[in-house]
């Protein structure tokens, strides 16, 4: 008798391990999509209440995104500013293409967030593709000075040999390509594919710029690659 009632109760407290592994793991799942709701709802609130009820701040999005990176990469603001708050976010955390979250808001131009990321930690120097590289394709001049003056290398290489004054050339703010060549960007460069930021601007239909680039390329390396340009100020002007 006494031997049934110990099966007994072991088999009820195997039941109750078993329904509390599955509410467990059913209460996860939702604060799961709760949280990637929330940060394409920009509810920084939520974001908030499900990190204090413990969940990962650094769990990846089904797609293999990061929390900020999606954050950023959908201007919720309010979303980032409240992942950001956590104090075990990993805010060089990078996603399945090795994007940070700072590759995004420099692509995104939002130099506020650059400074914010780079202020927590974040990494302005990268293997391959970079920041710079990123910021060089944006819009957003600033976004080029201010990672220079943190210490980006101007001449990055990506993995195909492409420098930040490529990217810039063919994509980015023509300003941009002004205040990387002041920071001595080489014009002379060669990717991979035995292309030039003169090369680049080609492509992408920017004749006189790619003339200019062209130019600078001849002109003897002691010159400097940066000669008579402008800068860009405050207002992302050139002068």
């Amino acid at each position: 008798m006494n031997v049934m009632r110990t099966l007994l109760r072991l088999i009820l407290q195997a039941f109750m391990a078993i329904g509390i592994f599955f509410s467990s793991t059913l209460s996860h799942a939702g604060a799961y999509e709760d949280f990637f709701k929330a940060i394409e709802m920009d509810d920084g609130r939520t974001i908030i209440n499900l990190l204090r009820r413990g969940f990962d701040v650094n769990s990846p999005s089904e797609t293999g995104q990061t929390a900020l990176f999606l954050a950023l990469r959908g201007e919720a603001h309010q979303a980032a500013a409240a992942l950001l708050s956590a104090p075990d976010i990993k805010v060089d955390q990078a996603n399945e293409a090795q994007e940070t979250a700072l590759m995004m808001a420099a692509l995104r131009g939002q130099l506020e967030w650059c400074e914010r990321l780079v202020e927590r930690g974040a990494a302005v120097n990268r293997e391959g593709w970079s920041p710079l590289h990123y910021a060089a394709t944006g819009s957003n001049p600033r976004t080029v000075s201010y990672l220079m003056g943190k210490g980006a290398r101007v001449n990055a290489l990506s993995p195909n040999g492409t420098t930040p004054l490529m990217m810039a050339a063919r994509y980015g703010n023509e300003a941009s390509v002004d205040v990387l060549l002041g920071a001595r960007a080489d014009p002379k460069v060669r990717n991979q594919k035995d292309l030039t930021a003169a090369d680049f601007a080609r492509d992408a239909g920017r004749q006189a710029l790619a003339n200019r680039l062209a130019g600078l390329a001849e002109q003897p390396t002691t010159s400097g690659a940066g000669a008579a340009v402008g800068s860009v100020g405050a207002s992302g002007v050139t002068r």
